[in-house]
């Protein structure tokens, strides 16, 4: 399929159908996990509207026991892509196994109700976000994913989100500003285990299976 892509970011191919839980029970192969020692913990990474939260959704349905921790939960009134830190906290409890109860400290200020959880028994952890498969929490991963999205569809999508009232245009420009200075730089596309179609083409099923590149991507 061919898709419009920001200059510095490969087109992945060829793409393929797999089954969901076949592309994760692959992740843990090569992470040689013992079964049930603890969590699988995956990234999936990719910019603004590319399906990243869609997708995490997906795999939440079709595997039992999975649990999903947002990004923008992470860095809420914190900073856009400066939050590494609250993360490698998450991710090391998530490590050892370790259920978690964490209100960053913006959201005590802020009075923002709830925490992030990780409970017991949780058998996949997801990290979604853009920046979630960031160097430095790397050694805190089993799997990194890059979600690759049709440019010309992703603005359509923020468009969508414009008109209808969930952000402002002047907050997206924002982010934007930010999310492609960031990913230019790190280039996350080049460490990805594998690469996820977020505006597939080729015909499957949604509830169960994924389309699917090999990573990493490299010009």
């Amino acid at each position: 399929m061919t898709i419009t892509l920001h200059p510095e970011e490969p087109p992945a191919g060829p793409w393929r159908v797999e089954r969901i839980p076949d592309v994760f029970a692959q992740l843990a192969g090569r992470a040689e996990m013992a079964t049930g020692s603890r969590p699988l913990i995956v990234a999936i990474d990719g910019r603004s509207a590319s399906g990243k939260t869609t997708l995490a959704e997906r795999v939440a349905k079709a595997i039992p026991a999975t649990v999903v921790v947002h990004t923008d939960d992470i860095a809420w009134f914190h900073s856009r892509f400066g939050w590494a830190d609250l993360a490698v906290r998450v991710l090391e409890r998530a490590q050892v196994g370790e259920p978690l109860s964490f209100r960053p400290a913006a959201w005590d200020e802020r009075h923002r109700a709830g925490a992030i959880v990780l409970p017991s028994g949780v058998q996949l952890f997801l990290f979604e976000g853009v920046g979630s498969s960031r160097e430095e929490l790397a050694h805190l991963l089993d799997g990194r994913l890059w979600v690759q999205a049709d440019r010309v569809a992703t603005d359509r999508r923020d468009d969508d989100r414009v008109a209808a009232g969930e952000v402002t245009r002047g907050a997206v420009e924002e982010w934007m500003v930010e999310e492609l200075a960031f990913l230019a730089a790190r280039r996350p596309w080049e460490h990805a285990d594998l690469v996820l179609a977020g505006t597939p083409s080729l015909p499957h099923d949604p509830s169960s299976e994924f389309v699917v590149a090999d990573g990493p991507l490299r010009l």
